[in-house]
């Protein structure tokens, strides 16, 4: 973590827990796939040119009237039902008044009292340890729109001339998924909120209800961290650090604010309970504004809504239509291919591998061959080229017929590669681009003991060493003749040659 920019004292994280009980409280928006907005048939798609997605409604022009999004109801309940929540037999939107530029109404139509789900719990697992994050509700609400920063050199407010202001994503759907204090999670509280934060993203894509894109905005946490002096029972006073959009932001800030206050509170200070703002370049929060109480907001009923009260069998209907949700499934496939916990781990720290990997054992690789080329060569080539995994260009189909020529002897690892960065190229499918560029493996076995001879021909101290009992000396000759093949030989063949030769 580097403070290069910020002027807070910060206290030891180590220090700060000795002194200190972390308490959590997650905050989470999960925007909608919904074709339309919450309130208006104006589209969500991404990426528009501004202000080309807005209509009356979602712009609080006078006399326009809103009406219910009926997926986004759905996808709430779904989302509720997969946190264990119990879903209302009847809730209602209330309008949370404040003004704020990207707020085109001056209010936000939420739901305040009567949320749709409530009382739901996570367990997560790590590294054996399981924590457990109290769900307080689960409720609809719109999106506001997005201030453009102008000017500066990394489009955030810092260094920024001015904004601008782009209407649409105002009126977005949108769940907010509130937990209740978090306790007990030791020295890896932003650890635990990490992975809450994956289990929500891998949970809602499941579901299939939002693409949690975090770059896009898609899932947004405001997290909230407070601390205790050691035995005491009295909550201290909490920071909010507003739309953090990264998993690892969410743990750098929450780790940011632990030594930030541990400094305050060390010094005979107050920490003040108000918004901050996670400033990615530097790494540090900075102070937004004083954190408004519930009241604060002057909540009241929406008159322009129906309540909304789903049917107890339209509930279980979609009760019963829930897909295996993430960590069950994880949990299953473990078992089934046999992984260790770190094999695992490295799968779940790569976004969507899981699914893909998967896909691949469904279409005939080994779980071991799949695992090895989405989380090293094909991950490898996503980062490189700034992309999810799952749109580098490449298939599972396509994967696990690379490894079944692997399996074959017809490639071997090194070519496969070359053959995968190929195809993630969009040069044509596996088979095409190894017909054309000659890179199946040599299986001449005359051509291969000619290339041995001469490579013990030309070292000949190298061959003494074998003929002497030295046989891991022989990785020097199978590195000349797989050069002198240019890598299309199979080194397992050419070894048994040397020492064939050599005997």
């Amino acid at each position: 973590m580097s403070s290069e920019y910020s002027t807070d004292e910060l206290m030891d994280y180590d220090e700060v827990m000795r002194r200190f009980d972390v308490v959590l409280g997650l905050e989470v928006h999960v925007e909608l796939n919904t074709r339309s907005k919450m309130w208006c048939g104006c589209s969500t798609e991404f990426g528009a040119e501004p202000n080309t997605h807005t209509c009356p409604v979602c712009l609080g022009l006078p006399g326009s009237l809103p009406v219910v999004n009926k997926k986004a109801v759905e996808a709430a309940i779904r989302i509720g039902l997969s946190l264990g929540c119990s879903i209302a037999p009847w809730c209602r939107f209330a309008r949370k008044q404040y003004f704020y530029p990207d707020m085109p109404k001056n209010y936000q139509v939420s739901q305040y009292d009567e949320p749709i789900a409530f009382d739901g719990e996570v367990t997560l697992e790590l590294d054996g340890e399981r924590y457990v994050v109290p769900i307080e509700r689960a409720h609809m609400e719109e999106d506001a729109g997005k201030s453009v920063h102008m000017g500066g050199s990394t489009g955030r407010i810092q260094g920024s001339d001015y904004s601008l202001m782009d209407y649409n994503r105002a009126g977005v759907p949108l769940i907010e998924i509130v937990t209740k204090p978090i306790f007990g999670t030791g020295t890896r509280g932003p650890e635990v909120a990490r992975a809450y934060m994956a289990f929500l993203r891998d949970m809602v894509r499941a579901l299939g209800v939002s693409e949690a894109r975090m770059e896009q905005g898609n899932l947004r946490c405001d997290a909230n961290v407070s601390l205790m002096p050691k035995g005491s029972t009295q909550l201290g006073t909490r920071s909010e650090t507003k739309n953090v959009n990264s998993l690892r932001s969410v743990e750098a800030a929450l780790r940011y604010e632990i030594c930030r206050q541990g400094a305050v509170l060390a010094a005979g200070g107050r920490v003040k309970q108000e918004t901050r703002m996670w400033n990615e370049t530097g790494e540090f929060t900075t102070s937004g504004r004083s954190k408004e109480q519930a009241e604060d907001y002057r909540y009241l009923p929406e008159p322009d809504l129906v309540p909304v009260a789903p049917s107890r069998e339209w509930v279980e209907e979609l009760r019963a239509s829930l897909p295996e949700l993430p960590a069950a499934k994880a949990a299953r496939l473990r078992k089934e291919w046999g992984f260790s916990e770190l094999e695992m781990r490295d799968i779940h720290g790569s976004e969507g591998a899981l699914d893909l990997i998967e896909a691949t054992v469904a279409a005939g690789a080994d779980p071991a061959s799949a695992r090895k080329w989405w989380i090293t060569e094909l991950a490898r080539q996503a980062n490189e080229a700034g992309v999810p995994l799952a749109e580098v260009g490449v298939s599972a189909e396509q994967v696990a017929r690379v490894q079944r020529l692997v399996d074959a002897g017809s490639l071997n690892d090194r070519l496969a590669r070359t053959v995968l960065a190929a195809v993630a190229a969009g040069q044509g499918e596996p088979e095409v681009i190894i017909e054309r560029r000659g890179l199946a493996i040599v299986s001449d076995e005359g051509a291969l003991a000619a290339a041995v001879a001469a490579a013990i021909e030309a070292n000949p101290g190298v061959a003494e060493k074998i003929r002497g009992g030295k046989v891991q000396a022989a990785g020097a000759l199978i590195g000349a003749v797989m050069k002198q093949m240019h890598g299309k030989a199979d080194a397992a063949r050419v070894r048994e040659l040397v020492l064939e030769q050599l005997s």
